[in-house]
């Protein structure tokens, strides 16, 4: 089974080639803003970067008419059930109105659908798990004022494809587990999966839960409030203090994990608090939502980038390993996440969800 996975970024687009679960081929083709200068949105990219990633693999010696199927990146359509959706023309036309902002992931299903129709034996185009997936219980929505509802944003992808890598590895399926999943990236979020659904998670884009290398996480409210009536800083400040210039950054002026554990072992107190509180808030963020599943969790797993860290992982675990096994799934593979999907929905194992 032949599978092409396709990521959008703001400057590059990212392609690789399965050949079953094994991957191939993977370039990121580079666009340089003198090219995307000429588009005034995003979405009017998509021709473009077809032609480039169709030169792209006639150059890597890769026929189209090989695949069997196309999955891009998924984009910012309405909140979804988390699952393998088949690119369909309603998923199009949502992409093309940005109906929740403009991203470059809104052209991941619309570049899949485009290759995929370039193939004689008109195979499927998918997305898998994008960015809004929303599964939370209606009682993880309240957040204490009606005007302020918590929303779900979150790690989807990753998180999905890591505790269905779990299932498979025990030989049970998802939908019968309940799972803490910690995404460590440059935002960090824990979700509680109960039975294939994730039921409550922060948004860590938006300044929820634990602070992270580059975001604030929760802040005092009382405090955030007068800052934000100070006159001192305008608007686009603030939300930098919240994501970009938050967590890590805003205290030791670097968000590389590697280089702050090098200062600690060089002595610097600070650092190594900052660091110790980090893996301090994720462990209490675990520990919350361990009394979502009422202390019923068959696992808690952690990955994405900060998981490589022996020195982060051991903080966190030592303070939360009473609650359940842990099991470490280092780095953030988008792509084989997006093929993993792709595969097991053709076999049969996972649902083939319609867009509507």
């Amino acid at each position: 089974m032949r599978i092409l996975a396709i990521n959008p970024g703001s400057t590059s687009t990212k392609i690789s080639v399965f050949d079953d679960l094994i991957e191939n081929f993977t370039t990121v083709l580079r666009h340089s803003a003198e090219e995307l200068s000429k588009y005034p949105r995003i979405i009017d990219q998509y021709e473009f970067r077809k032609k480039i990633i169709i030169n792209a693999l006639k150059q890597a010696e890769i026929d189209i008419q090989t695949l069997d199927a196309v999955v891009g990146r998924g984009g910012l359509l309405k909140p979804i059930p988390g699952g393998v959706y088949r690119v369909n023309d309603k998923l199009i036309e949502d992409l093309k109105k940005e109906l929740l902002g403009e991203h470059a992931s809104n052209i991941g299903g619309i570049l899949a659908k485009e290759i995929a129709n370039e193939n004689i034996r008109k195979i499927d185009a998918f997305i898998v798990d994008p960015v809004v997936v929303d599964e939370l219980d209606d009682i993880a929505r309240i957040s204490g004022n009606p005007l302020l509802p918590r929303i779900s944003i979150f790690h989807a992808l990753n998180q999905k494809a890591v505790a269905r890598r779990y299932a498979r590895e025990i030989n049970k399926k998802y939908d019968n587990l309940n799972l803490i999943v910690v995404h460590l990236g440059g935002g960090i979020t824990v979700g509680v999966h109960r039975h294939g659904r994730v039921i409550d998670v922060n948004n860590g884009l938006d300044g929820e839960g634990p602070f992270s290398p580059e975001r604030a996480g929760t802040l005092p409210a009382g405090a955030l409030t007068k800052l934000c009536y100070s006159d001192k800083y305008q608007y686009h400040e603030i939300r930098k203090m919240i994501t970009g210039k938050g967590g890590m950054v805003a205290y030791l002026g670097t968000n590389d994990a590697a280089e702050i554990e090098k200062r600690i072992n060089n002595g610097d107190e600070k650092a190594k608090l900052i660091l110790e509180a980090m893996a301090y808030q994720i462990a209490k963020e675990i520990g919350s939502c361990s009394t979502v599943l009422s202390g019923k969790i068959d696992c808690i797993l952690i990955t994405g980038g900060l998981a490589f860290s022996d020195f982060i992982i051991n903080l966190i675990s030592e303070r939360v390993i009473f609650l359940a096994p842990i099991k470490v799934y280092p780095g953030e593979d988008e792509m084989k996440a997006l093929a993993e999907g792709t595969y097991y929905a053709l076999k049969g194992e996972l649902p083939i969800r319609e867009y509507n």
